[in-house]
């Protein structure tokens, strides 16, 4: 799950006076008021299972002397809304005695969302995701992206795809996706809650093929979280490099922590602009995705003796940084009347998206323009 996109959640809740346990519970996510966040919970819980809820946290023995529940009836129903991820268990995910409901939105729209127990074709699944997307897009993205610019620094950072680093001298071992990758011991993968969802309603996204391939990678207790649930699957470090080349291949990027630890993430999203629950919140209230996301140490730079005008860079480029110009002259030579591509160095997050594209051409370089100090020191735990 995201850990760091949903902070300060507080901030959103609006007054209200609960009427019921659906509204106490969608209360303490910041929507007691909101219809649409209503309907979400009375997708995923009965009545009495939102009674339930709303005794947590506790133990089901605690949630019996709260509601009057049989004891086994509420384990029962916590187990069921452990499957759904509409609760989550304290402390060991296997051995499951005490639960809470999500301490965000962005948790709560992980957990109950990536998982490969949904169907993005079934009618009941749906359902489900279209709840979601109304929700999303009318309210939790627009409030999120006014939360998120007033951060004082982003708390993500591009790391650059490694195609565009080789032979580059210098590359810092956690700006190395292989490298943060190696340094995991677990590694699951789940499907992107926001490729699921955009599949669902028929906006699917335009990059990556999220139903077939999974892309959102879990680390240390993201990863057991998925293995206790059984929502996605086990990775292999060298099954885990094998889909970085496909993620790569296609374009996407990847998101980590904005400091220079190589452990201690649980989870690295691989992003674009049409899905990401970052970008689009961004566009929705037309900010920069600088409030969210630091630019990697690099910068992408183009030949233009080599360019042959093709625009694949162009359309690679999810940081509008290119745009197809014409040449001014040098010297005697004529001004060509081809187009070729240009980089504009402020909106350049350093991704190296380009790069791939320009495999044949040749014509984008990649180069180091920041020091290594602008990565973070993590902070001692």
């Amino acid at each position: 799950m995201a850990e760091i996109l949903f902070r300060e959640q507080w901030r959103l809740t609006k007054k209200s006076t609960p009427s019921d346990d659906y509204t106490t519970l969608a209360g303490r996510l910041g929507y007691a008021e909101s219809k649409r966040f209503r309907a979400l919970l009375e997708n995923l819980m009965t009545p009495d299972q939102a009674k339930m809820a709303a005794a947590l946290p506790g133990s089901p023995a605690d949630v019996a002397d709260k509601t009057g529940f049989d004891e086994t009836v509420i384990k029962e129903n916590l187990e069921k809304l452990f499957f759904k991820g509409v609760v989550i268990p304290k402390g060991d995910f296997e051995n499951r005695m005490f639960y809470r409901f999500p301490r965000s939105v962005g948790q709560f729209h992980d957990a109950t969302q990536a998982t490969k127990a949904r169907d993005v074709e079934d009618k009941d699944d749906i359902e489900f995701y279209s709840l979601w997307h109304d929700f999303v897009m009318e309210e939790w993205y627009p409030d999120m992206g006014k939360v998120f610019t007033e951060n004082a620094r982003p708390h993500q950072r591009i790391v650059p795809a490694h195609p565009a680093l080789e032979g580059l001298d210098g590359v810092l071992p956690h700006e190395d996706m292989r490298e943060l990758l190696k340094a995991q011991e677990t590694i699951a993968v789940v499907p992107c809650a926001c490729r699921f969802r955009t599949a669902a309603v028929e906006e699917p996204c335009a990059h990556f093929d999220e139903v077939n391939i999974w892309s959102c990678l879990q680390f240390g207790r993201g990863a057991q979280y998925v293995l206790a649930r059984n929502t996605g699957k086990r990775l292999s470090t060298d099954e885990a490099l094998e889909l970085l080349d496909k993620v790569v291949e296609d374009g996407l990027l990847h998101m980590w922590r904005n400091n220079d630890a190589m452990t201690g993430v649980n989870t690295s999203c691989q992003c674009c602009r049409d899905c990401c629950m970052s970008y689009v919140p961004m566009d929705i209230v037309g900010e920069s995705i600088g409030n969210v996301w630091e630019k990697s140490r690099y910068e992408a730079f183009i030949v233009q003796d080599k360019c042959d005008g093709c625009q694949d860079c162009v359309e690679r480029c999810e940081f509008d940084a290119i745009d197809m110009i014409k040449p001014e002259a040098v010297g005697k030579a004529k001004r060509s009347k081809k187009l070729k591509a240009a980089i504009d160095p402020e909106k350049c997050w350093g991704c190296g998206v380009c790069v791939i594209a320009c495999d044949e051409a040749s014509a984008i370089g990649f180069k180091v323009v920041r020091d290594a100090d602008h990565i973070p020191v993590a902070k001692a735990r």
